[in-house]
């Protein structure tokens, strides 16, 4: 999901190779992907900004990711949509929009 739907780079793999362990890049970090597990997770959520929210999201509900909540803005300017991964964690697309304080365009 995380390469393939997402469309995260990989870093690299580990582990056995029936149930590799996956690093992605994630812009200046990374982001581990390992084990299994019996029960979904609880209390995570994943944050990734995105350069439109709406767009991302409407591309990740046609290849059919599960939209929990549409783009929308909040109280403090930026906008988010929030989508699942198969296991149900919550990721969290946060655009900065043009005229946001926290906007620093490195392009």
């Amino acid at each position: 999901f995380y390469r393939d739907v997402l469309g995260l780079a990989v870093y690299r793999e580990f582990g056995p190779p029936d149930h590799p362990g996956v690093v992605f890049f994630l812009g200046n970090g990374l982001l581990e992907v390992s084990g299994l597990g019996d029960e979904p997770p609880r209390g995570i959520a994943l944050w990734v900004q995105v350069r439109d929210a709406a767009a991302e999201v409407e591309r990740l509900r046609a290849a059919g990711t599960t939209v929990l909540r549409g783009p929308r803005t909040e109280p403090w300017g930026l906008v988010e949509g929030w989508v699942a991964d198969p296991d149900g964690v919550r990721i969290v697309l946060v655009e900065v929009p043009a005229d946001h304080p926290l906007r620093r365009d490195q392009r």
